[in-house]
């Protein structure tokens, strides 16, 4: 590939990537990156044949991201508290990109193939597991860590839509994130 070809791939995932933050992924259409791009809308089908290998280089940049994140936070101390800040990097990364986090997690753009956007994704999980077998040890840390992880996936989801501000009137999700530790992990204190 040349550096015409690599610039212009490169320019069509940036443009996507601004638009999904501007707009969302519903605006992730080919035409509308292309004219963005200021190219035809023929043009994306050169370096990606199909939409979805185009929304899968673009969520890649979005794992890129909040692995970059997660691994500023909670490098050190004990696991839970590791886990605490990986869960509030995890949280303030889905609601400060709330169209790229729903692109990220769309069952069609992680089945694909394209990218191989397991490989991109399954690290974050893996230091989730860890993290939990460490902080509790003698369980599952695989299922622990996955219904931990549908947890923050959800209280992602609730807070976003402003549910969960209105039921429990918090105004912070630091508490719902050390309520779910708890709720999976049994009180810091036991």
């Amino acid at each position: 590939m040349t550096d015409v070809e690599t610039g212009l791939r490169d320019r069509l995932v940036d443009v996507g990537v601004d638009l999904v933050a501007r707009e969302g992924a519903q605006a992730l259409t080919l035409r509308e990156i292309a004219r963005r791009a200021g190219v035809s809308h023929g043009a994306p089908r050169r370096h990606f044949p199909t939409h979805l290998e185009l929304l899968s280089a673009i969520a890649r940049r979005g794992f890129g991201e909040l692995a970059a994140r997660t691994a500023a936070r909670g490098g050190q101390g004990p696991a839970r508290a590791r886990l605490t800040e990986l869960a509030l990097a995890y949280l303030e990364f889905a609601l400060d990109n709330r169209g790229m986090y729903e692109l990220m997690f769309r069952h069609d753009v992680l089945e694909s193939g394209h990218l191989r956007l397991r490989d991109t994704s399954l690290p974050l999980f893996e230091r989730l597991v860890e993290l939990t077998g460490a902080a509790r040890p003698g369980v599952d840390a695989r299922t622990v860590a996955g219904a931990l992880w549908a947890n923050l996936h959800g209280i992602a989801q609730l807070w976003s839509w402003g549910s969960l501000q209105l039921a429990t009137g918090a105004a912070d999700f630091t508490p719902l994130v050390r309520a779910a530790l708890d709720a999976h992990l049994g009180p810091e204190d036991a």
